[in-house]
């Protein structure tokens, strides 16, 4: 709430305001502006209330699912952020021998929204990130396990961008090793509980092109609290 508080202020004011208006116009249009009130209303509780489950009483967080993702671990792996990193440190807790690197995408210039510039503000990135682009990840190629990209490649808004990450994320792959996406998707789940906000999210198809652009397989998949979607995607190997 404290990264998209505009949001949730623009929507508690047109509950409000709607309902408020009412009281002051003609019967037909009092019925529009309570209906309109009660539809803000109602997508706004929809939204916090699934936004809190699924951030903080779901496993999200946790990481265990990733176990269904990766049965071995993550290995070697490199976490890619874009402007606000929950990742690398609960990985790093559950499995802390493995080798991580930490790389954040964030372009001001590309990534516009006023929820990353809040998020980024408010929680500094994790000591040893290095700066990256999604053209230039920093991993000499084949030399990582696993990529792992949590909320991170939808900020990508051109699709030439999204598409140079799964590029670059295919080279620093090791033949056999994997990229794991967790996404939002624009589906009825998400679209029923965010409404015309699920329209930031991207369709299961565009991932699932993006992959075979790069030449990597779909190897697993598994939904999430409902509305969150991973996946994992294989560099063709032994």
């Amino acid at each position: 709430m404290r990264y998209n508080w505009p949001l949730y202020a623009g929507g508690a004011l047109a509950a409000a305001g709607g309902w408020a208006l009412a009281r002051r116009l003609p019967r037909p249009a009092a019925r529009l502006a309570r209906a309109g009130a009660v539809a803000a209303g109602w997508l706004l509780a929809c939204s916090t209330a699934a936004t809190w489950y699924v951030y903080d009483l779901s496993g999200l967080h946790g990481y265990t699912w990733l176990d269904d993702l990766l049965p071995d671990g993550p290995g070697r792996h490199l976490v890619v952020s874009a402007g606000l990193d929950e990742t690398s440190r609960p990985v790093a807790a559950r499995h802390p021998h493995a080798s991580q690197l930490i790389a954040d995408i964030y372009d001001p210039t590309l990534m516009t929204e006023g929820s990353i510039r809040r998020a980024r503000c408010l929680v500094p990135p994790v000591a040893g990130t290095v700066a990256a682009r999604p053209a230039e990840l920093p991993a000499p190629t084949a030399t990582l396990d696993t990529v792992l990209v949590v909320f991170a490649a939808h900020e990508l808004r051109r699709a030439t961008d999204r598409a140079a990450l799964f590029a670059e994320t295919a080279r620093v792959l090791r033949p056999g090793g994997s990229l794991v996406l967790v996404e939002h998707l624009r589906d009825c789940a998400n679209t029923a509980v965010y409404g015309p906000g699920a329209c930031h999210f991207l369709p299961r198809g565009t991932w699932l092109g993006h992959a075979a652009e790069a030449g990597l397989r779909p190897a697993a998949e598994r939904r999430i609290a409902v509305m969150v979607t991973a996946f994992a995607f294989r560099r063709p190997g032994p």
